[in-house]
């Protein structure tokens, strides 16, 4: 039975570090599209690529399945469901930053503005180019009234994704802010 677990390690742990390897390859590749495209509708598209692969497990169905489970809850604005869904896809795999990051989101829509900034924090050490967690400190920033720091969120997000339009409305809005508190 020992050989048999033996064998079948051989032949499946190979697949899954190809498959991982993979999806670094791919997302990598739409990270530099995306850095480059001339238009808006050549952008969404990619950003639709890479907002697929990064709610899509890479090795595992069940995770990618119980994100969309939490994902359905946080639309029917069962928040605490979807946390705890979430914060299960965290425990079952820490390493996958969409997992952290849908977290985020509802913790920032439950009011919880400090926890959400954390969760941010584990998205980013693990997917630094990640324009939708940097797009949601912004969020999270501005709702703390830290301005500036929105600001830089948003202009990180911006050099990831030049073509994205709101962090450059919200760069706009908060400076706006900044000068109106300061009158």
């Amino acid at each position: 039975m020992r050989i048999f677990f033996l064998l079948l390690s051989i032949l499946i742990l190979p697949n899954l570090s190809f498959s991982k390897e993979n999806y670094e390859k791919r997302i990598d590749k739409l990270f530099s599209q995306l850095k480059t495209s001339e238009n808006y509708e050549n952008s969404k598209k990619i950003e639709s690529q890479i907002w697929k692969l990064w709610t899509t497990h890479p090795t595992e169905e069940s995770l990618t399945n119980l994100l969309a489970k939490g994902s359905s809850y946080m639309q029917k604005s069962q928040f605490s469901s979807a946390h705890n869904v979430f914060s299960k896809a965290i425990e079952l795999d820490p390493k996958w930053a969409e997992a952290w990051n849908k977290r985020a989101t509802v913790l920032y829509l439950m009011g919880n503005y400090e926890l959400s900034q954390k969760d941010i924090d584990e998205v980013l050490k693990l997917e630094k180019r990640h324009f939708g967690a940097l797009s949601g400190q912004g969020l999270v920033q501005t709702a703390l009234k830290n301005y500036q720091k929105a600001i830089d969120s948003y202009i990180e997000a911006h050099k990831i994704h030049p073509n994205m339009q709101t962090p450059l409305i919200m760069i706009e809005k908060l400076k706006l802010q900044i000068k109106k508190e300061s009158i």
